[in-house]
C-alpha cells in the first residue's frame, strides 16, 4: 500500500494502512529500538517493488524487512542453509516454522515471514530477532 515515492511512511500514514494493527507495529518499534535489541531502521523507496519497505538494523547488519499491507504488516527473515535446524528447534508458532520449511530458496537464502494482523503478540519475531542478532 505504500506505493507514493514521494510520501514518506510516516505515522500518520501508517496509521492509516496498518489500521488495528498499528498497535502491534508502535510495539515492536518500541521494543526492537532499546536493549538488548537496539536496532535502528530506514525507511527506503525500491524501485523495482514500487513501495517502500522498512529495514531493521544492528550495526550493518540487516535482521528483518518490513512491508506494510492493506491492515497488516509483514516481518521478512532471510536465512542460509546452515541455520535452518536453529530456526526448527526456535520456541515460535509451528505454523512459521512449517512455512519457513517449505519456503523456496531464494538464491542462498531462504525466507521466515511473519504476518501481523490486529493487535496480536509480536513475541515470535522479538525470539527470532535475537537469534538473527546473535547468529
Amino acid at each position: 500500500v505504500l506505493t507514493d515515492k514521494d510520501q514518506y511512511p510516516d505515522n500518520t500514514i501508517l496509521e492509516n494502512a496498518l489500521k488495528e494493527s498499528f498497535t502491534s507495529f508502535q510495539q515492536l518499534e518500541q521494543i526492537l529500538t532499546t536493549a538488548p535489541y537496539d536496532l535502528t531502521y530506514i525507511w527506503k523507496f525500491y524501485k523495482d517493488g514500487k513501495s517502500w519497505l522498512c529495514r531493521f538494523l544492528h550495526k550493518k547488519k540487516t535482521v528483518f524487512w518490513l512491508s506494510v499491507w492493506d491492515g497488516y504488516f509483514k516481518a521478512g527473515f532471510y536465512f542460509t542453509e546452515k541455520h535452518e535446524q536453529d530456526i526448527t528447534d526456535l520456541d515460535i508458532d509451528k505454523k512459521v516454522k512449517e512455512e519457513f520449511k517449505n519456503a523456496k530458496w531464494i538464491g542462498k537464502l531462504k525466507p521466515l515471514i511473519f504476518k501481523i494482523e490486529g493487535e496480536v503478540s509480536v513475541e515470535d519475531i522479538l525470539k527470532t530477532a535475537i537469534y538473527k542478532i546473535k547468529s
